[in-house]
This record gives C-alpha cells, structure tokens and sequence, in this order.
C-alpha cells in the first residue's frame, strides 16, 4: 500500500472519528510583514486560507469592466449598471455586495488577480476544481493536491503534527504525499468527540508495515486531537461576530484555529451556490454579499488577533462563465474569473490584464493569468518552496510583498 493512498484515506477515517489535530507553539505575530522567505529558508509560521467558491463564479459581474463598451451589449440583461458598481479604477470595479472589502482595497492589502484559468478550459465542474485542486494541465491526471506537491520532500518542524485543516469536504489540495490533513466541520463536536477518543493499550506486534502504519497514525491523531482540542478552547473568542450562514460559520471556526496560534499550513472553507444556470442575478448578489461580509470580518478579527501579518487568504473558483447570459437569466460554464488575495503581506491592487471581451474563444473569455502561476508564486514567495507545477512559461507575480 502506497503511504499517500493511505493518507488519502486516513482523512476519511478522520472526518468520521471528528478528531485529529496538532500542537501549537505561543507565537507573537510580527509587527509588520517579513521579507519574502528563500527556498533554503522555508517559512512554516504562515498560513494560507483557501476560500473555495464552489459552482463556477460569474468573474464579469464580480468584477465588473463597466467602463468596456462591448459590456453592456454581451450581458444584456444580467449587466451591472455603472453607477452600482465600485470602481477601482477609470476601467473595473467591483459588484456592489462586496463593498465591505472596500476597506482592505483601500488599505492596499487586497489584491485583484485578473483573468484567471488555465489553457484548454474543461467545463465539468468535477473535472475542472480537480485541474484547480492538483495543479494540473487540462490533459494530466493527478492524485496529489498542489499544497501537497508543494511540500512534497520538505522537512517540516518535529513537533508538527498536522499541516492543514479542511472546514469544509473538498481536501483534494491538500490531499496526498507526507501531508497530514484533517477534515473538521463543528468545532463543539470536534472537542467533545477528541476527549472521547481512547487509547486501547499497547498496539499490539505485527509485521504487516501497513497494518504498522495505520495503528501508529492512530495513535498519532489521537494525542494531536486532545492538543488542538486543549488549544481550541483556550482561544480567544473573534473579536467581531461573523453572523448566520455556512460560510460563516466555517470562517468562525477558521478564526479560532487561528488565533490559538494552531502551527498549520494551510485552512480551507467553502462557498457554494454558484452554479447560477438561471435567475443569476438575486443568486448571484446573495452570495457575493456573503462571500465580502465574510473577508471583511476575518480582516478584522485577523488585525485584532495580531494575525493579519502571516496569514494569506485567497479565493478561487473551478470557471467563471459564459458572457452572453442564457434564456432562463442565469449564466452557462465558462472559462477565466478573477481571484482575490488578502493578507499584511499583499502587494494590494489589481494584477494581471482583464480579458477582452471581443477576443473571444468559443464565446467564452480567454485566461490571461495561468492559476498554476499563482499558485507558483504563493509556494515561492510565501512559503518559500521552489514549485512551478508544470508551467510551460513558469512566472513569479507580484501581489506578495
């Protein structure tokens, strides 16, 4: 049996038991952003929260080219007038319900990357956020998810014993490799569920490695399970409440992982609804308004944590959509959607060119920033990983500090 099929496993195992976790060390958070690390000099204090948008976000009317001529004309009756929209510039801005993001635009810690998606788009949702989730081409087939390509081989601290927590039941990027990754929902069940967790005794001699393997991880998950549930409760309570609502609720849990200083790499929730095949227009601002109240408040309870400095947040999403709206007012699978990124030590503003919207390719938008790059650029100057993912014209970006 291969270790990462095991693992792959194991993270099944462990949404049933509920329980899994790790030791956190009492860090103070910087008073102001690092120089980006070096690939000798990897940086395993930060973490990054990955906020899927699940469904294929409608890119155009988040963020919205009101100044393009040909806008109005391709989305017809799904177009965002210009005096709704919250320019960013003389050329784009953002939907309305996103306005609570505002004040991290303003403060330069919010970036806007444009364009995003990858060559020969692939409309299936499944198939799609697993290009997204494995980094990979659209004709590869990969099992490992990118967080795990990215520390593939990299020696992490000794007393780590989870790398990332999935609040949320896609962990395919972080699925595979020597990554520990724990799938957790309801923090109170969570607590309740690792102090139930028992120890039968000594684990009984075999030689079977597999069979070896599966009882040491037991073991294992069930020690880290009582440290982040001890760490869990210790934390403090968000300083601003996140309100009703799944995504809500899951960045609360997100916050108070976060702010009892729990060493991961990496946290991951999820938004979903997006797929807005008809009546988009209600949908779609609902969501939006969710998704911006969200991250406002995460900034905020970040900032008064003293966190803000090494944690990143980014979005994504497996496409955006078509331009021309369908016959039911709603939008079909596309291709490229832009993606945000917030944190201390992001270059704010907007990164990348916006797709031409009368250079079309089969009607649909064509990506002017590969993800892969993005993701790149995250393992290099964030974590300090030397990772490409298989680029064909590998590039740094800008928007880390």
């Amino acid at each position: 049996m291969l270790r990462r099929d095991l693992l792959a496993g194991l993270s099944g195992f462990a949404v049933a038991m509920g329980a899994a976790g790790a030791w956190a060390q009492n860090r103070q958070a910087p008073p102001a952003p690092a120089p980006a690390p070096t690939s000798s000099n990897p940086r395993f204090d930060r973490i990054l929260v990955l906020v899927e948008l699940r469904g294929g976000n409608d890119g155009l009317n988040t963020l919205v080219p009101y100044a393009d001529a040909a806008y109005q004309p391709s989305r017809q009756g799904l177009a965002i007038a210009r005096d709704r929209v919250l320019q960013l510039d003389e050329r784009v801005g953002l939907h309305r319900a996103l306005e609570p993001m505002m004040e991290s635009w303003k403060a330069r810690d919010l970036a806007v990357l444009q364009g995003v998606g990858y060559p020969y788009p692939n409309r299936s949702h499944f198939r799609s956020i697993e290009i997204w989730d494995t980094a990979s081409a659209a004709s590869q087939t990969l099992s490992e998810g990118w967080l795990a390509q990215a520390f593939a081989g990299v020696k992490r601290p000794v007393d780590r014993r989870l790398d990332s927590v999935v609040i949320d039941n896609n962990a395919l990027p972080a699925t595979g490799g020597d990554l520990h990754t724990i799938v957790m929902q309801d923090a109170e069940n969570f607590i309740n569920q690792a102090k139930a967790m028992r120890e039968t005794g000594a684990r009984p001699p075999t030689t079977n490695p597999a069979l070896e393997h599966i009882l040491r991880v037991r073991a294992e998950t069930h020690a880290a399970s009582l440290g982040l549930a001890e760490r869990m409760k210790g934390a403090p309570t968000p300083a601003k409440p996140y309100g009703e609502g799944p995504l809500a609720n899951q960045l609360e849990l997100a916050t108070r992982i976060l702010l009892a200083r729990v060493p991961v790499l990496a946290v991951k929730v999820a938004l979903g609804g997006f797929d807005t095949h008809a009546g988009q227009r209600e949908t779609h601002e609902r969501l939006l308004g969710q998704l911006g109240r969200g991250l406002a408040t995460l900034r905020h309870n970040l900032i008064a944590g003293g966190r803000w400095n090494d944690v990143m947040v980014m979005t994504y999403t497996e496409f955006g959509r078509r331009v021309k709206p369908n016959a039911s007012g709603g939008t079909d699978h596309g291709t490229s959607s832009p993606q945000f990124v917030m944190g201390g030590a992001v270059k704010g503003g907007l990164h990348g060119a916006y797709p031409s919207l009368t250079d079309l390719q089969d009607g649909d938008l064509k990506h002017t920033l590969d993800f892969r790059n993005v993701f790149g650029t995250v393992a290099k100057r964030w974590w300090g990983l030397n990772r490409d993912f298989g680029v064909r014209q590998p590039q740094t970006l800008s928007f880390i500090a």
